[in-house]
């Protein structure tokens, strides 16, 4: 599915020839998730995806955005590998190439500590402390413990912007749609991550916000930018 991301959306800003050689370029993961909640809800609005500017999150333990333009990817947020973009459960996502060097030069981890510390053991889990799963963050968020607090603000923080970022990317966004197992089924998360997005014309009905496990739109009926759940597939 992201095969169809233009040339300036999955080359890296590295030297040209590490892509020639050895291939290294964004890739993306999660496609066959995003192509099927992007066409399930153009199928769900009665809409031609053709015509349709679409941000699809799959939210769960890993985590993934795509912009979706006329039925067509055209950027995601993982890259090379599923360990780049927003953060996850107990990956990092990006984050400054440097702090790898620096964790080796400076404090002598080694190349496998470093791909266990980023993959394993960052994300919700390395900041919260409590765990990788998401319920149990938000359980120990709402007793007070302040770094599940900065773990899920820091979340919803990363989501949001990307979502600004890819509307940016299309010119423009008509769907938000959530999916996997966080963003199928935490209502709390959906609605954090979308505060401040008001901007984009839509306002989010509370009440449909609450319902689980099946297609629904959250967004009242008058927004210009429709929000959707889709479990996937």
């Amino acid at each position: 599915f992201h095969q169809t991301m233009p040339k300036h959306a999955y080359i890296c800003p590295v030297p040209y020839e590490l892509y020639e050689k050895y291939g290294v370029r964004k890739y993306g993961f999660h496609g066959t998730s995003h192509k099927y909640v992007s066409y399930k809800v153009a199928e769900t609005m009665g809409k031609d995806i053709k015509n349709l500017k679409i941000i699809t999150c799959h939210l769960g333990n890993g985590c993934s955005l795509a912009a979706v333009k006329n039925g067509k990817s055209v950027d995601t947020s993982m890259g090379f590998t599923p360990l780049a973009g927003v953060m996850m459960g107990t990956r990092s996502g990006s984050i400054d190439p440097s702090v790898i060097s620096f964790l080796i030069e400076q404090h002598g981890y080694t190349i496998e500590q470093i791909d266990e510390l980023l993959n394993k053991k960052s994300g919700i889990l390395g900041i919260s402390g409590v765990s990788s799963d998401f319920r149990d963050v938000l359980e120990a968020a709402e007793s007070e413990n302040e770094r599940a607090k900065l773990a899920l603000e820091i979340f919803y923080y990363k989501v949001r912007t990307q979502i600004a970022a890819y509307a940016g990317a299309m010119g423009g966004v008509d769907v938000i749609v959530f999916t996997a197992g966080i963003g199928e089924n935490s209502s709390i998360t959906r609605r954090e991550i979308l505060k401040g997005l008001e901007f984009f014309g839509f306002t989010i009905n509370t009440e449909k916000n609450e319902l689980r496990g099946k297609i629904q739109e959250i967004s009242n009926e008058d927004s210009r930018v429709k929000v959707y759940v889709v479990p996937t597939n």
